[in-house]
């Protein structure tokens, strides 16, 4: 019977300890759990069936561990898991496009102070430079840093 138990403490920690790894990041219930269940196992089995049994307990729950922890890594679960998506940030975003103070354009967005626009063919990210802005209104270019392009609207 204490082999039993023991047996299915082992089986919930390693099962709580792939919801937790692999499904749930972070420190939360089902890793605390997994913890215990791990050590109590290997309590119980130091306690009821002796020093031998505890640290066979102890071996197969290290087995375990590194064994799923081996299988998830290689397989193509992590894979499935992974996120895929790439970041297309340039540090510089108005380089190569040509825009002048004065030019002229529309918002795509509603400028809440910051939206995109289509100015000269190119749809940019804009600041307004007087406030909120709605879209489909014209605009106009009335400065240009580096990085930001100044809009007003004209009415």
């Amino acid at each position: 019977m204490e082999v039993l138990i023991i047996s299915m403490l082992i089986i919930a920690g390693l099962i709580l300890f792939i919801i937790e790894v692999f499904l749930i990041p972070g420190i939360s219930v089902a890793g605390i759990a997994s913890a215990c269940s791990l050590l109590y196992a290997i309590y119980y089995a130091f306690d009821s069936l002796g020093t031998q049994a505890g640290i066979i307990t102890i071996g197969i729950t290290i087995i375990g561990i590194t064994g799923i922890t081996i299988w998830f890594m290689k397989g193509k679960t992590v894979d499935k898991l992974a996120l895929k998506q790439t970041l297309d940030y340039k540090p510089n975003p108005l380089k190569g496009v040509d825009i002048h103070v004065g030019d002229i354009g529309t918002t795509i967005t509603r400028l809440t102070l910051i939206g995109n626009a289509e100015i000269n063919g190119h749809i940019l990210e804009v600041q307004s430079a007087d406030g909120f802005i709605d879209e489909k209104t014209p605009i106009k270019v009335c400065r240009i840093t580096p990085n930001t392009i100044y809009v007003q609207s004209i009415q």
